[in-house]
């Protein structure tokens, strides 16, 4: 069996993750009846884009870069199932996802759930970049935690 992905392919799918999350929040901004949601929904996504570039970095050093030390075929495997089940994963799905929304609870109660998503596959990142790229996403998932914590008092207020 082999590598289902290599460590820029991972790396590229947390690009796509961040992207349908700026949009998802993008769409929510419009959306909200609550000024305090649409507030954070638009702080939420221009968040979503600095992450991008951020990914993007590290992106040109992860091109050429292959995990160490790993059971390479079930690292890959663990990433490719986490991949297939999340649905931000794929392409142009944030926008499409926010358009179904009804409220600005069911609207705080997604974003919570993409925010755990994205902390679990973030850190099944760190082991597909080399190790002076792994603070950038320690970084990342400190803010998803954030973003994490603002949405679940956000809904505590609604």
């Amino acid at each position: 069996m082999g590598n289902i992905f290599a460590g820029s392919e991972v790396v590229e799918i947390g690009i796509q993750i961040e992207k349908n999350g700026r949009d998802f929040y993008n769409a929510l901004v419009t959306q909200s009846k609550a000024p305090e949601a649409a507030e954070l929904f638009k702080f939420l996504a221009k968040e979503e884009e600095k992450h991008i570039e951020m990914f993007r970095k590290i992106l040109e050093t992860a091109t050429k870069y292959e995990p160490q030390g790993l059971d390479s075929d079930e690292y890959y495997a663990y990433m490719q199932s986490l991949a297939s089940d999340y649905v931000f994963t794929q392409k142009d799905k944030g926008a499409e996802i926010a358009k179904q929304i009804k409220s600005d609870h069911e609207a705080v109660e997604m974003g919570i759930g993409f925010e755990k998503d994205s902390i679990i596959f973030y850190e099944g990142i760190k082991k597909a970049v080399p190790d002076y790229d792994q603070k950038i996403v320690d970084a990342l998932i400190a803010q998803e935690q954030e973003h994490l914590r603002r949405l679940i008092d956000l809904r505590s207020a609604l």
